[in-house]
Order: C-alpha cells, then structure tokens, then sequence
C-alpha cells in the first residue's frame, strides 16, 4: 500500500491545494492552460489580462473545476498595474505562486521595424513582470518560510534561447530578457525564500501561434520541425509550473526549463 503520510508521497511532492496563485494573460493560449491545472488541483487562482469580457468568461469557465477569479487589467501601464495589485490586495494578503505569462509579439521585415514595435512587446513582456513582481513583494514573502518558499515563475520562450525562423526580433529578445531578468532577480530573492524561474515553450495552440497552426499544411510543418512531433498540450505547460510550483520544486531557482519537445537539442 503506497505510504500517503510519506514526504515522498505524490500528494506531498506535487500538492498544491490551498495555495494562492496569479496569472497574467490567463484568459487564452497558455496562461489559460496553466490557470486551468492550477485550478484543478485546489489553488485559488486569480487571472488578469487587458480585454475583461474574455478574462470574465474564461473565470467562469474555470471556476467550473475550482475557483478562479477575474481582475482585467492591463499591466503594460503604471495605473493598469496599481488598479490589479489594489484589487488583489483588497482580496489576499498572501499570494503563494505569480505566473509572469502575458505576453505580446510583433514581426516586421529587419529595415521596417517600427519603434512602436520594440516599446510595446518590451513593455509588455519584461517590463510588466518586474514591475508586477516587485510589486507583489509583500504579499509574495507573506507566507514564505525556507521549506515552501513562494514561487515566481516567468514564460518566455524557445525563441529566447534559440534564432527564431521569422522576424520577430523584439519577441525574441524580449525572451531572452525574461530569461536573464528571471536569473538576476532569483539571486537577490533566494534568502528572502522567494524562487524564481523561467519556461520556455515551444509551440502551443494559442493567438499567438495561431497563424502557424490554423492551416493544416503549415501545422504539420510546425509539428514535423519538432523532435517529439507534436505541439505542447496543456498537460506539458501546466504540468512543469505544477513542479515549481509544488514541494518537488523548492530547491529549484534561477532556471530556465525548455518545455519545447526537443527543440531546444537541435
């Protein structure tokens, strides 16, 4: 009979139930994957993204499964930011796991790419988690002690560690900038028991990829271009947070782990 009362037993190693969680961009794509097995598995989960009415129904959906809570904002701006953290504040004073998902891209041939192009997906992308993070410090290290530290965790992307094929070149290295954010901010927070780690997916059904993945002809090249020859599916990317997020990945900060199918090896 599997011994439950064991450290070591899943329920300790991966439980998550009771926490509380933040993710940015919840409403669609990835954030809405990793909002989805959060949710699942007991956390309450709070999820933000520009556009209320998708984020209100995604809560809706996901409240179905567990408890989720809308609070559309957009973080890209200082008053977006003060209106979700006051909001949160209103409702936790201890947040337990921060999802740094949202996230925007923009692709224009290299000699036409247009100022705007670098201001908002930087913004968006890097500015925005740092901003969020340090102002959820307080709430962060509320309910952090040295055996379950709080977590952050950033989602960047393949194309922040890799060349990407298109010309995406504020998205990619706005990616590898989280990535090294991430990293940075991780060796300040390590002793105030706060980690800090990095995902970076490769292709997942979302608006983003959905230029790649609506046609069935250049889905398939998107799935034969990966050695597992497949896109992600939610269990991938909600499963790898659930491991930082839980007891099994307490000792891990400043990472930065592909969830890409091999992409990353090639």
């Amino acid at each position: 009979m599997p011994d439950h009362a064991s450290p070591l037993a899943l329920t300790n190693l991966f439980g998550l139930e009771g926490k509380v969680a933040v993710v940015t961009g919840g409403s669609r794509g990835i954030g809405f994957m990793i909002a989805s097995g959060l949710v699942a598995n007991g956390v309450r989960t709070y999820i933000t993204a520009r556009k209320a009415e998708p984020c209100d129904v995604a809560a809706a959906a996901l409240s179905e499964h567990g408890e989720c809570i809308s609070i559309p904002a957009d973080l890209s701006t200082a008053d977006g930011l003060a209106s979700f953290v006051g909001a949160l504040a209103e409702r936790e004073s201890q947040v337990d796991i921060l999802v740094n998902n949202a996230g925007a891209a923009w692709g224009a041939p290299l000699g036409e790419f247009p100022e705007i192009g670098f201001d908002k997906v930087m913004d968006i992308n890097v500015k925005a988690p740092f901003m969020l993070t340090q102002a959820l410090l307080p709430q962060l290290e509320a309910g952090a002690t040295a055996d379950d530290p709080a977590r952050v965790i950033m989602v960047g992307s393949i194309d922040g560690i890799r060349v990407p094929i298109g010309d995406n070149y504020s998205y990619s290295a706005s990616k590898a900038g989280i990535h090294m954010m991430a990293r940075h901010m991780a060796s300040h927070l390590v002793r105030r028991n706060i980690t800090i780690n990095s995902v970076a997916p490769g292709p997942f059904e979302s608006k983003m990829m959905a230029y790649r993945l609506d046609d069935p002809d250049s889905r398939k090249m998107v799935e034969a271009s990966v050695p597992r020859r497949r896109i992600g599916s939610p269990e991938d990317v909600a499963g790898t947070v659930i491991f930082l997020a839980s007891r099994a990945g307490a000792f891990t900060t400043g990472a930065v782990i592909p969830v890409d199918g091999g992409i990353s090896t090639l």
